[in-house]
């Protein structure tokens, strides 16, 4: 039922048509993304990376201005994930002074990269050099081809 064309046109019927409006549909409430996704979501695509392939490794390469080694936690999760996370802090604010513009990101940020077969998660190294991250992983060296089984013909 329509409120409004009963003539209860106040905020607080308007509200309580809201409330049964959403009760007719609980499952839009049921696929919407969860807070903790939708921050991940955003802290994945808020931190660019190339990644470079070798002939002996992968190598990534992430911008990460400002930020101390301790900052940056580099991992392999599942045996074939990298990655790559932290938190960029606010510096500490001196009296007085108060933001005119505020575009630098601050807050969490995350990549996932999902490695290849012939990566070698013993052999990782990461070096942060003047605010870029350079995670090397090594290639695992490829199989021995197998060699052809002689098998002797004797004669009977």
């Amino acid at each position: 039922m329509d409120v409004r064309i009963a003539g209860l046109d106040s905020p607080l019927f308007s509200t309580l048509q809201h409330m049964m409006d959403f009760a007719d549909e609980p499952e839009k409430s049921f696929n919407a993304p969860t807070r903790t996704y939708v921050r991940d979501a955003k802290a994945m695509a808020s931190t660019p990376a190339d990644v470079k392939e070798y002939p002996n490794s992968y190598v990534f390469v992430v911008d990460m201005p400002g930020l101390k080694s301790g900052d940056i936690k580099v991992q392999v999760e599942d045996d074939n994930v990298l990655l790559v996370s932290g938190e960029r802090k606010r510096a500490e604010e001196k009296e007085g002074a108060k933001y005119v513009r505020m575009e630098r990101r601050v807050g969490k940020f995350m990549r996932k990269f999902v490695l290849p077969e012939n990566a070698n998660v013993e052999a990782i190294s990461a070096v942060c050099q003047d605010g870029v991250l350079t995670v090397t992983v090594e290639k695992l060296p490829p199989p021995e081809p197998k060699k052809p089984k002689t098998i002797e013909v004797k004669i009977a």
